[in-house]
């Protein structure tokens, strides 16, 4: 990722590849491209992680990630949690059925890479389209 966004920022600098714009889109594609694959790396990692933690030795069920740093009226009556990872979630459930989130920062690990994603994704479409739309201007002229 971080070799993409440099050479993104390369752009910039004097004796970049021409025609400059097409180089400029295609790495900053790869580059967001990268970047949310990071991010969605590091929730899948978090919630791989809490799933590991249940039933590992004493004291871990239920899921750790439930019961650690949360009011005790919150984790009364806590049974099981339910994992998820598309999209990034690691719920935890209550006896009556009411659910909690165990890390409320997977919400913005999911935008997040959601948006970095698309972003990539329309800029590699953007970038084809384009070439198509010049194509067929230099025939009309």
């Amino acid at each position: 990722m971080l070799v993409s966004a440099a050479r993104a920022a390369a752009m910039a600098l004097p004796g970049r590849p021409q025609p400059w714009s097409v180089h400029l889109v295609r790495r900053a594609a790869a580059a967001l491209g990268w970047a949310a694959g990071a991010v969605y790396a590091l929730g899948l990692a978090g919630v791989a992680w809490s799933e590991a933690e249940v039933g590992d030795g004493a004291d871990s069920t239920p899921a750790p990630a439930c019961r650690m740093g949360f009011a005790p009226e919150t984790i009364e009556g806590l049974t099981h949690h339910r994992a998820s990872y598309l999209p990034l979630r690691f719920d935890c459930v209550r006896e009556d059925g009411s659910v909690y989130v165990s890390d409320p920062d997977l919400l913005w690990m999911n935008w997040t890479w959601v948006v970095l994603a698309l972003a990539a994704a329309l800029l590699f479409i953007g970038m084809h389209y384009r070439a198509e739309l010049r194509a067929r201007w230099d025939a009309v002229r």
